[in-house]
Order: C-alpha cells, then structure tokens, then sequence
C-alpha cells in the first residue's frame, strides 16, 4: 500500500506550489496529535481485557478534567483573558509564559487526552463484543454448531503454502457475522458476533467463490478461537465438508448491483492476456481472485502491491476528470470536466461525493474500501479550498473518525503505510518536488520524482519491521508504472459501465484498457526479475528504527553535501550496479559464484535444490525447493540460464514448489521424476506446471544412464519400482551417482529413509568413497550408519532452513559425518555452497544466497 496515494499528492502540485503553500502560511496541524492520541489508544484497547480499558479511560478523562479546571482557575481575573486573547484556533499572538499560553497548552493536551480516552473507549466496546455471547464460548471449547451467518465480505482464496513436506490445501476464506447459534442439545440463540468462515476447496468451490456480501447463510462448523490476540473475529468457522452453500437469504439489491457490475467487468476482461486479465479487475474494484502467487510476488518485490487492492488512487483518478488539479479549483482556469459542463463549486463537490458514494458500493464498502474513499474525500476538499494546507488537517479528521469507526483500523499494517504515504506527499513531496525543479528537472517529472522518493522514505522502515526486505526498484517500479495508472483506472471504470448495457463495446474498451495494464505487470516482473531487486534487512521493529535512522542521516547528508550533483549521479550509478547485478562484477564484490563451481547447493529454505554446472550457462538441477523466489534467485546468480533436465526426486512439496522458478525465463529441456506418484495432488501439480510450460515429463529408471559435456551420472534409485524397500514417497527417491567436471563424485540421496538407504547398499555392492554426499532428508536422525561408512565422503552437504520444527540436521548425524572424515556444511548456517576444483584441490566455498 505504500504508494497508493501518490496521485492525490500529485494532483495537489503545480508549478510553484511550494510558493503558493508559503502565501498559504503555515499547515494547521492541530487535528494530528488528536488522531495520533486516539489512534494509538485504540491500538493499545483491542488487545488488552476490558479493566484495563476502563482503567486507562478513566485516567485519560481525569487528567482532561483536571488540566481544563486549572486552566479555567488559573485564567481568572487575567487581563489577558478577554476578546483578544489566545485561545485554540485563535490567531491572536501568544506571549510565551503568559497565562492564556498556559491555558492554550492545557486545553490542547486535556483535547489529546480526551481523544485518547475515545479512542480507546470505542475499542474498549468493540472487544467487548468478541468477548461475550455464545459464539466465544463455543470457540473455547472447539464445538460444533449450526450457525446462521451473514457474509460481509467478498470470498477469497488463501495462498499455497508449504509446510513440511506438505502443500497445505488451498481454502475460502471470507467474513461474516453469526445471527443466529444452535447447539448441538438444540437450544437456539440470537447473537451478533464477527466470525472469519474457512472452507475446504471442494465440489463446491464455485457456488461459495460466487456468494455477495449480506448473503446470508446456514452452516455447520467448528468453531476454534483466533489464532491470534486481538484480532477482530469471535471466532474462527472450520466449515464442515467441501459442498455449495446452503443460502437461507439472498443478498441486498445494492450488493447485487454491485456483483452485476463487477461480474460483468470479468467478463469483459476474457479476452486478454493473462497479465491483463488479472490485473485489470484489481485495478479497478479490486478484485484479485485471478491474481496468481507469480504474479502476486512480482509486485510484492517491486512494491507495487497498492495497485492490487482498492485504493485511494482509484477514486482519485476518476476525481481527476471531474474537477482536475484540486490546486487549481479556487482559480478561473479550472481543470476537469466541471466547468465545461457548467456545473458551479457546489454542484461540483455535490456530484464528486456521489461518484465516492457509488465506489464504495461496487467496491464493497468494507474497512479497506472506507479507508480509501476517506482518503479520497481530502481531495475533494481542495475543491472548495483551493489551498493545499486544509488536506493536512482534512487526512487528520479522516484519521480519527476512521479509527473510532473501526478501532481495528489501529493495527492494520495497510492503514499505516497509507495514511503515512499520504502524509509525506503532502508534506516532503512538495518541498522534494520544489528542489528537483530548482535543478532544472522537468516539471512533471520533478511532481512524480518527488511523491515517489517520500513516500518510500516514510514507508520503507514499515514495509521492513513486517517483511524484513527493501526493495530497490520500488521508486523506478512505481515512476513506470504510475504513466499507466490512469488511463488503465479510466477505461477499466468506462469498461465496468459498458459492461451493464453493452458488453461488445465493452469488451473493446477492455482490449484498450488491457494495454495499460499488460504494461504494468511487465514492470512489475520485469523489475522483480532483476537480481538485486530486493536485499534483506533485519526484520522487527528494531530493523524498521535502523532504517528510519539511516534514511534520515541519507537526507540530511543530501541537504548539506557539496556538489550534490556529481555524488547524486554517482550514487544512482551504484545503485543502478547493485540491481542489475552483472556476473563479472557481483563476482567480483561478493566472491560468489566462485570462478569454476562444479556444484552448487541452493540455499532454499527447508527443502532441496542443486545445480550440477554442464558448460557455459547450462546446468542439471536437482531438485526445486519449496519457494519459486529463492531458487530462482540462486539460478539468476549462477548464471544458468539452460536447464537441459531437471530431476525431481519426489513429490513432497519441498522439492517440487519451487518448480516455476525454474522454469522462470530458462529453456528447460525435461523433467525427470520418481514412478511413485504421490502425494497425488502436488505430482498434479508438477504435471500441469510442467504442461503449461510445454515441458516434456520423463521417468527415471535404475541403471539409466545420462551425459551431458562433461556431466555424467547414473541412476541408482528406486530399484524396480515399489520394490526393494521402498516404503513411501521418501524411499522413492530418485538416487544418482553423479561424476562431475574434474573427475568429482558425488551421491544425491534425496530423501531416502535407512531401510532405503541399506536396499540400496545391497543393490550396489560396488558403491564405494564419494567426494561428495547430499546428505538425505535434510540431515535428520534417520540414516544408515553402514551406508555413510561405505560412501565415506569428504564433503557433506546439508539442505535445511534456518530454525526449522524438525531438529534438522540432527546432531548425531552429524557427528556420524565428521567422524568419517567428512567437511559438513549446511545452508542454514553457511548460505548457499559451491564446490570447486577435484581431488586434493577440492573445495567448498559457503556465503552465496
């Protein structure tokens, strides 16, 4: 969300803006200590038990009370304290230590305070109601219930995530609110509760994706609490079975108007290319239920991801052709389409209102969606203003009342970057803006330059305390992308209209809109494939503090830095260096890949990923890992850039997930897998990934063996099929004996469990010392003491993720490793490892991922 309300600081600019906020005088930003104070009591009230915020309200009004008494006791009988003297919101000169000063300050923090003890009272009231009925008490004890329930929001899709060796199933999720209870003794209760309702994917997927918002319907669930404090949900809702809903009531006419419009923007958008068709719909209300996890990163890791949830850029630039430039509504020459149609300040701000009125309804009128048409309203204000310093206050007001309308607001991790994004580009923007055209930057380019560098300043540290990254092509990502904002957000609404009466012309509008928004996923992934395009920071609060600080000292050191110029084009060259990450050069700073890798093990997490270097940019990968992004990443690094065969060990998720990050702009020539195909469903998944890439599936068989330049290996594993041992997925492991350039051996296990792993000692008599061992199952404690002694390697290899649940690697086997003679080194502490050299000169260089 960061960058979501860079149009409204855009539109607020105009040439010599900074002079005209100087003519203005001075911001008025007495309204901001008052939302902060309620702000961060509401914050602090919905996690704690109600005393505590009975307590905390009390003492907030009790000191109101008491500055206010001494205040009014102190300024009797003043001679100051008459017409003229300085109250809140007077213009009256204050004289420092006077009396009316005194009373001044006191009412301004008793004003604090009293906003504090409202926010933190509607908070207070707002848990309340999680905490009592029968909904929280029936999720206490993990009962099952019928419930009658009320949807509140648009069903959603939860993103594929790996645990384990495991895909966790993907599930719908959405909003409601219990109306009604009945226990399993058959007693009935009305209630009024929040509940967040998960539904297994199923034969009814469909039925359930499509339900509206005041849809009301009759489920049997169990009911858990949330998993974490303080959320804004009674309960959690595991409903039972995967079948359609069972609706007992229709939704609203106006949510059914709404779903009309936005199904018929969906369809309108068929048509289009991927990218597009995805896009367009979010653009425009929202809607990313066609947004895929790839596609979804690529704007993760370019902070773009404000351009995929309702915004207040959206209503803005629907705003922008009615009124134009708020800078300008106070002048003759007034922008937008109002005074060519006519229509006086009044009626303008009038019909501004009723377009913010129909955006809420056809883009749910849930938080996200009040916080951005708030949002939206502080433009409109300029409209009857003119002056840029009413925003400030205006986004304050709209803070507070936000915050008191929905405490939970408080702690939401997209309120805080939009009401900050908002907040610099009224205020640094401007200035920033100023002193780029001082420097003779074009105009336009000066207003976009600016918002954009503010609103990363004041975000990024956010972005850092929950993510722990930084991304370096955000400010490019979002210049670029900003060019299509507009005329996407335009026609993508135009198109939503057409759809309702006619839908060819709709669809061509669409085609229209679909270039503007093919462009921005193009930057998005385009930016994201780039190297450096993220690097890692510590995470955390304290990660956040550091990076607020460093930024500060960055912009500080800008301002008083000589020949500014110069350095400035330097720094950018740098920087530019450090994304694109040439090899030579990368390989140069870092050491890695070091010159000449034989081998390479990813570091990916908790699962498996290795790079056998076959000449040039060519490689066979074994292995995938569990994560697209990081596997991607190590491939990027080595420079592979051809895949002739990628071998999948087995169908556990922390192998095969990150399949589409190697088949992420590589030529991959095969895919070779194990005969045992389960898990059922992720050996479907590497089969359909496979087909949508026209990747050609193969099946290892023992014995088969496989050259390419100076790469060798033979297959040892699974012996004829089911047989020989093998148990389940794991002891299904395809098995090679690898000989590498420069005459080096090496054995990858994959996943093979010790009864497996004595098969396969007894198949192959002859195996004997290896240079190098993957060792199998990520170093658990389950390995065969017989086979390490026959293979005696001299390197050992560990695959693991840092502080996983598992113990792994186990210390015993480790020490069973080194007491071989072996080197042990593990990714979760040494980083990516490549191996270079052969025979004495063979080496093992940690650090790279």
């Amino acid at each position: 969300m960061k960058h979501e309300e860079a149009v409204d600081g855009a539109l607020g600019e105009e040439t010599g803006a900074g002079a005209s906020a100087r003519r203005e005088g001075p911001v008025d930003l007495r309204l901001v200590p008052l939302a902060v104070a309620a702000w961060a009591a509401s914050a602090w009230a919905v996690g704690v038990t109600g005393w505590w915020t009975v307590a905390g309200v009390a003492v907030c009004v009790a000191a109101a009370l008491v500055l206010l008494t001494r205040g009014r006791a102190r300024g009797r009988g003043d001679p100051g304290d008459g017409p003229g003297a300085a109250l809140p919101g007077s213009t009256a000169a204050v004289v420092p230590g006077s009396t009316a000063g005194w009373r001044l300050r006191a009412t301004a923090w008793a004003g604090v305070l009293l906003c504090a003890a409202a926010g933190a009272a509607s908070a207070g009231l707002h848990a309340a109601d999680l905490r009592r009925g029968p909904v929280p008490e029936l999720a206490r004890e993990y009962a099952r219930a019928r419930l009658e329930v009320a949807v509140t929001s648009d069903p959603r899709l939860t993103r594929p995530k790996v645990r384990g060796n495991a895909m966790a199933p993907v599930a719908i999720v959405l909003d409601g609110e219990v109306t009604r209870v009945e226990r399993s003794d058959g007693s009935a209760h009305r209630t009024r509760a929040p509940v967040l309702l998960v539904v297994p994917s199923g034969d009814g997927r469909e039925e359930w994706l499509r339900l509206l918002p005041t849809t009301r319907l009759r489920v049997g669930a169990r009911l858990a609490p949330p998993l974490r404090p303080g959320e804004p949900f009674a309960a959690v809702l595991k409903v039972d079975g995967a079948g359609p809903p069972l609706v007992v009531g229709p939704p609203s006419a106006a949510q059914r108007t709404a779903g009309e419009l936005r199904s018929g923007l969906r369809r309108a958008t068929e048509g289009l290319a991927p990218d597009a068709r995805a896009l367009l719909p979010g653009l425009v209300v929202g809607d990313t239920s066609r947004v895929g996890p790839e596609l979804r990163e690529a704007f993760e890791a370019t902070d773009l991801t404000h351009l995929l949830a309702v915004s207040g850029s959206n209503l803005t630039v629907v705003l922008l052709l009615l009124i134009g430039r708020p800078g300008r509504a106070h002048q003759v020459e007034r922008g937008g389409l109002a005074p060519r149609l006519g229509l006086s300040l009044r009626v303008t701000a009038v019909a501004g209102g009723g377009l913010t009125l129909a955006f809420v309804i056809v883009c749910r009128p849930d938080p996200s969606v009040l916080r951005a048409a708030a949002c939206g309203l502080v433009v409109l204000l300029a409209i009857g203003t003119g002056r840029r310093r009413s925003l400030i206050p205006a986004l304050a007001a709209a803070v507070l009342l936000l915050v008191l309308y929905d405490p939970w607001l408080a702690r939401s991790f997209g309120f805080l970057l939009s009401v900050l994004a908002t907040g610099a580009l009224l205020t640094i923007a401007p200035r920033w803006s100023d002193a780029l055209r001082r420097r003779r930057v074009p105009d336009r380019l000066a207003e976009a330059l600016g918002a954009a560098l503010a609103a990363q300043a004041v975000c990024a540290p956010v972005v850092v305390v929950f993510a722990g990254r930084v991304s370096l092509v955000s400010v490019p990502a979002n210049l670029l992308a900003e060019l299509a904002v507009a005329p996407a957000t335009v026609c993508g609404f135009a198109t939503l209209a057409l759809a309702a009466v006619w839908m060819p012309a709709a669809e061509v509008l669409a085609r229209v809109a679909g270039w503007p928004a093919g462009w921005i996923a193009r930057v998005a992934r385009t930016g994201a494939d780039l190297p450096g395009a993220e690097v890692a920071w510590p995470g955390g609060w304290w990660g956040g503090l550091a990076l607020a600080l460093l930024t500060a000292l960055v912009v500080l050191g800008a301002r008083r830095m000589p020949h500014r110029g110069v350095v400035g084009a330097v720094l950018a060259g740098l920087l530019l260096l450090a994304v694109v990450r040439p090899v030579p050069l990368a390989r140069w700073v870092t050491g890695w890949p070091p010159p000449g890798w034989v081998l390479a093990m990813c570091q990916v997490g908790q699962g498996d990923a290795m790079v056998l270097a076959a000449g040039g940019d060519s490689a066979v990968v074994v292995d995938a890992g569990p994560d697209p992004v990081p596997v991607d990443r190590c491939l990027t690094e080595l420079g592979v850039r051809r895949v002739p065969l990628l071998v999948l060990t087995h169908f556990h998720a922390d192998h095969v997930a990150g399949l589409p990050g190697v088949l992420r702009g590589r030529a991959v020539g095969a895919i070779q897998t194990t005969g045992l195909e389960e898990p059922p469903a992720q050996a479907a998944f590497v089969r359909r990934t496979a087909a949508a890439a026209g990747v050609p599936l193969v099946r290892a068989v023992a014995g088969e063996r496989r050259r390419i330049g100076a790469l060798e290996w033979r297959v040892l594993w699974p012996w004829g099929g089911a047989e020989g041992g093998v148990g389940g997925p794991n002891d299904a492991s395809v098995t090679l004996l690898v000989r590498a350039g420069g005459g080096v051996s090496l054995l990858l296990l994959g996943d093979l469990e010790p009864p497996a792993q004595r098969a396969l000692a007894r198949a192959h008599p002859e195996l004997g010392p290896v240079d190098v061992l993957k060792v199998a199952h990520h170093g658990s404690a389950y390995q065969d003491p017989g086979l390490i002694r026959a293979v005696r390697p001299r390197l050992a290899l560990v695959s693991t993720g840092r502080d996983n649940p598992y113990g792994h690697p186990s210390p015993r086997t480790l020490e069973a490793l080194r007491a071989g003679g072996a080197r042990v080194l593990r990714t979760d502490r040494d980083g990516a490892v490549a191996v270079v050299g052969a025979g004495r000169g063979l080496v093992a260089v940690p650090g790279g991922g």
